[in-house]
């Protein structure tokens, strides 16, 4: 079971995975900021500083984390949302991070995780800015890292 690229068109950086796990067990963990940290393999995810009691669109999170070693916070923004199928949000510069759960079987989800910044503009010139500073290079291997160890933690039970 390998991690797979899916080709979610310019400016997306998206893979998948099959995980022995309903979908609706998956879409919780995604769903609440306060366990990213359990999904994250690329090590930049920390705890949550606020999170609403309800995710609905429009919700914001404040999220800490840390880049190159550098701690810093951001406060993310809930931009679609459909229970036990989708969940995205949209990082204040203007990429978004989206989480897919497709049921295969009542035991088995195909996840997919999309690192899009085809709508980010915050920055001056900021679709070169994130191919430039590698951050399309570096999110499909935080992707990887992270889809692989949520296969791996379904894998074992």
């Amino acid at each position: 079971m390998t991690v797979n690229v899916v080709d979610a068109g310019p400016r997306q950086v998206s893979r998948s995975v099959d995980v022995d796990a309903p979908a609706a067990e998956l879409y919780a963990m995604a769903a609440d900021p306060r366990r990213h940290h359990e999904l994250d393999g690329s090590g930049t995810v920390g705890n949550n500083i606020s999170v609403p009691s309800q995710m609905a669109v429009g919700s914001k999170f404040s999220t800490k984390m840390k880049m190159y070693g550098v701690p810093y916070r951001i406060t993310s923004r809930v931009t679609a949302l459909k229970p036990n199928e989708l969940i995205e949000w949209r990082h204040p510069v203007g990429h978004r991070w989206r989480w897919q759960f497709e049921s295969l079987s009542p035991t088995r989800t195909r996840v997919t995780e999309t690192f899009d910044y085809s709508q980010a503009g915050a920055v001056k010139n900021g679709l070169k800015y994130y191919e430039r500073m590698g951050f399309r290079k570096g999110n499909a291997a935080g992707i990887e890292a992270t889809l692989a160890k949520l296969r791996d933690r379904y894998a074992a039970q």
